[in-house]
């Protein structure tokens, strides 16, 4: 008995043969059927079937011209991305988007002490159809990197230019929506922990907080940096009583800062929410699990990131390419630490 023979894939001109046509016929109608009439279309799909015939994506992107990859690139290192809910949801959120699709997910994230250059570099070096961006910073590039580059930015860049399409909660009203909150519950000496100062977000963030307490007649000049991290938080509401033991209202941009300033106000002797009323944003997790639980802005990063990719994969379908921001209401989630 002889040895059993490989199994050979079949290969494209046997496709073409199968399906009565000449091999750039077939070419054409499997890279998305241009200039192939639907008697052909139909008689290649039928060949490919038959023969279980798939395509050789190296030759199939000199043909098109894409790569068939998608890149989400997160300027955060890898313990960050792991660490943050919002990040860690970008990514189920992106995962999910991609799903039905053939497309690669390509994660970019900064190594320490490379910032974005390598990313940079990797954008436009052609690797990638198209990009998702997350946690952008001024002077990471990734603006200028993506120019030319189907690209959608989850939150508001920092510099908003034209063209640079963006999906996003409405960061200012819910930031007033939370400061409007804390001073319905009458507290008056009502503090914020920021994001990074460099983030579009967290200046949005900043900007309600604002305009709510200028509203109410009260002062807003209690801030403290964060960086949207339990430390940061911690270590910025430290700051902020040394400033003001009479703090009587915080309103942490992110629930993993509020829950940081809850444990140094509880190790401070003051009680969440009987001396201190206290206001998250994101309502990811966290906030349902602190003690007691934390009130928050409702920030819908998986359905953002859906969004995003459904306005990127209409662009590189050809189905219209979005010109405007697209902006989610914001939403107050009451709970217990006001």
């Amino acid at each position: 008995m002889s040895p059993q023979q490989p199994m050979t894939a079949p290969t494209l001109d046997e496709v073409a043969v199968a399906a009565g046509v000449s091999r750039s016929t077939a070419s054409r109608a499997i890279n998305g059927g241009e200039k192939v009439s639907p008697e052909a279309q139909a008689a290649v799909d039928a060949a490919v079937a038959r023969l279980g015939y798939t395509p050789n994506r190296a030759a199939r992107s000199l043909v098109t011209r894409r790569t068939g990859s998608i890149a989400l690139v997160i300027p955060e290192p890898d313990g960050r991305v792991l660490a943050d809910p919002f990040l860690a949801g970008t990514l189920r959120g992106m995962s999910q988007a991609l799903e039905p699709t053939d497309l690669q997910l390509v994660l970019l994230i900064d190594r320490p002490g490379h910032h974005s250059d390598r990313i940079v570099r990797y954008l436009r070096g052609g690797h990638v159809d198209g990009a998702i961006i997350a946690s952008h910073h001024a002077g990471d590039d990734l603006e200028v990197a993506v120019r030319g580059l189907p690209a959608v930015f989850i939150g508001r860049p920092y510099v908003a230019t034209e063209g640079i399409l963006y999906v996003d909660v409405d960061n200012v009203a819910g930031s007033r929506m939370a400061a409007e909150r804390l001073v319905a519950a009458g507290r008056r000496r009502i503090a914020t922990i920021t994001g990074p100062s460099d983030m579009g977000v967290a200046q949005d963030r900043v900007e309600g907080w604002r305009a709510a307490l200028t509203a109410a007649g009260l002062d807003a000049d209690l801030s403290a940096d964060g960086d949207f991290t339990l430390t940061g938080g911690a270590l910025a509401m430290q700051d902020l009583l040394a400033r003001d033991p009479e703090i009587d209202g915080v309103f942490a941009a992110s629930d993993l800062m509020a829950q940081g300033a809850m444990r140094v106000l509880q190790t401070a002797g003051r009680s969440v929410p009987r001396d201190v009323s206290v206001v998250g944003f994101d309502d990811l997790g966290i906030a349902a699990s602190t003690a007691p639980a934390l009130t928050t802005i409702r920030n819908p990063v998986e359905e953002m990131v859906r969004t995003a990719a459904d306005v990127l994969l209409d662009d590189l379908e050809g189905r219209g390419r979005a010109t405007r921001p697209v902006l989610f209401s914001a939403q107050l989630v009451e709970r217990a630490s006001v």
